[in-house]
């Protein structure tokens, strides 16, 4: 008794055709892989049942077989056609998913629509014997009467080709086109969908696109550009605001050390000069967040050079200092007075180290003017924190709980510094409970920072390609050979 495939081998295709749709709706989308490998089996074994049942996709099916079979034959074999440029397209969309990161599908698009439409007009001509040059010229000549209606359209059409080949921007990117700015949402055949700042849809057509000037924020991807102007008073000495605006970026942690950022004089007038600070962060995101911190450090440093300048009071350059301090702002005129005449102003230059690790302070420090780094001391090395700026003062752990301190206080640039000795200030905080309470809470604000910081792991970037493969095949190499008589006497 022969084997059901040979006995009915259009049975066997037909139910082959059900399987194949059964299985690509049963299976999730995200095993794709999987999917293309079972439409290509099942491909294979439609393709042996149809020449087991005598049927070839490039003949015609035979006159005298009846009028079931022939029906059957034909539309199976029509379906083989439609089924080989089905499987086909699938394969185009894994080998280029990689490529386009699986977001900008309209050259997959327009690559299926060929393969099926020379699909169709194959099985039209080898299956059914249609006349094909007929059938093409014809189809030509109303491909030019429609191409005319829709030029507009057929326009948008390709230019979306275009943008998708040459990818000028992703979905994702912020971009302006022409005078109109947003974030790419959406990329289909006809235009560009854009999310704009003020939260509406901004919908452009692709020839426009394609024909127009196009700025890409996000590109390049590892850093991003900001600006800022600020316009001062012509009495305020340049030299002495660009050193201020100086410290200020190196004030700025999140600033890229490269490309360097810089502050220059963009204009002079009578009654005020215009400085420009430009520097770069990674993150198109942190922007605003960089901006808004270094105009705070920017009037910091300012307001810190402005007291050193200002001789004409010389009394008052303690109580300026007291004034940007917010744990010492509580404290009266009377107090403040007596305050100051025990702040000892010290001068450190860069790469100084002013309060050292492990040690228990014995006074409180305020930062007049400069950039101080705050290090850490990890097993491969001293790893930065933290830096501060003119206000701020450290050195509260020996007034709190008389604990020693964790980081290294060291002068990132020249700075001057206030002192005040413990006991000088121990009085003032027996008298001022919430002065203790004060730097009690900025104690435990820099603790719990100091530990979200400390468990956040750095991110490990696996190599890929060529120089990732040779360096984990020469570490398996050594691994596997062993130490060296030179690596012994090392």
């Amino acid at each position: 008794m022969d084997h059901l495939w040979f006995a009915y081998p259009l049975i066997s295709a037909a139910v082959l055709l059900v399987i194949d749709l059964l299985l690509w709706q049963w299976l999730h989308p995200r095993y794709l892989r999987r999917k293309l490998a079972c439409r290509l089996v099942l491909f294979v074994l439609f393709s042996m049942a149809l020449l087991d049942g005598g049927l070839s996709p490039l003949y015609p099916v035979p006159a005298d077989w009846s009028v079931p079979r022939h029906v059957l034959a034909t539309l199976l074999t029509i379906a083989w056609w439609l089924f080989g440029a089905r499987a086909l397209t699938v394969l185009i969309v894994v080998v280029m998913e990689p490529r386009i990161g699986g977001k900008g599908h309209l050259l997959q698009d327009v690559m299926g629509a060929i393969i099926f439409l020379v699909a169709g007009v194959a099985a039209a001509g080898y299956v059914l014997d249609l006349p094909v040059k007929g059938l093409l010229a014809t189809s030509g000549a109303v491909a030019i009467i429609l191409g005319l209606a829709v030029q507009s359209t057929l326009g948008d059409v390709f230019s979306g080709i275009v943008l998708n080949a040459t990818k000028p921007f992703r979905v994702d990117d912020w971009i302006r086109v022409d005078d109109i700015e947003g974030k790419v949402i959406e990329i289909d055949w006809r235009s560009t969908h854009l999310l704009t700042s003020e939260g509406s849809m901004a919908v452009i057509p692709n020839a426009m696109a394609a024909k127009t000037r196009i700025v890409n924020f996000s590109r390049p991807d590892h850093f991003h550009a900001i600006s800022l102007n600020i316009e001062l008073p012509t009495r305020l000495r340049p030299s002495l605001v660009l050193d201020s605006l100086d410290k200020a970026i190196l004030g700025c942690r999140e600033l890229l050390a490269q490309p360097k950022a810089s502050a220059v004089v963009v204009r002079s007038g009578l009654r005020s000069v215009e400085y420009e600070v430009t520097g770069y962060v990674k993150s198109r995101d942190r922007r605003t967040a960089v901006r808004n911190q270094l105009y705070d450090l920017i009037h910091r440093q300012l307001a810190a050079t402005e007291t050193r300048a200002d001789q004409t009071r010389p009394a008052t350059r303690q109580s300026a200092v007291l004034n940007t301090v917010g744990a010492l702002r509580m404290l009266g005129d009377d107090d403040r007075a007596q305050l100051e005449q025990h702040m000892h102003l010290g001068s450190y230059a860069a790469k100084d180290v002013v309060l050292a690790e492990g040690v228990i302070p014995d006074a409180l420090y305020i930062i007049e003017s400069g950039v101080m780094s705050v290090s850490i001391q990890r097993p491969e090395g001293w790893m930065e924190v933290g830096r501060m700026g003119p206000g701020e003062l450290f050195g509260e752990t020996g007034f709190v709980d008389a604990s020693p301190t964790v980081g290294r206080f060291c002068a990132f640039t020249d700075c001057m510094i206030y002192r005040i000795d413990k006991a000088d200030l121990d009085p003032w905080l027996q008298a001022h409970n919430e002065l203790l309470g004060a730097l009690a809470g900025l104690a435990k604000f820099r603790s719990k920072a100091r530990a979200a910081l400390l468990e956040t792991q750095p991110e490990v970037v696996d190599a890929r390609g060529f120089m990732g493969w040779l360096r984990k095949s020469v570490t398996r190499f050594q691994v596997s050979r062993g130490p060296g008589p030179n690596d012994r006497m090392s």
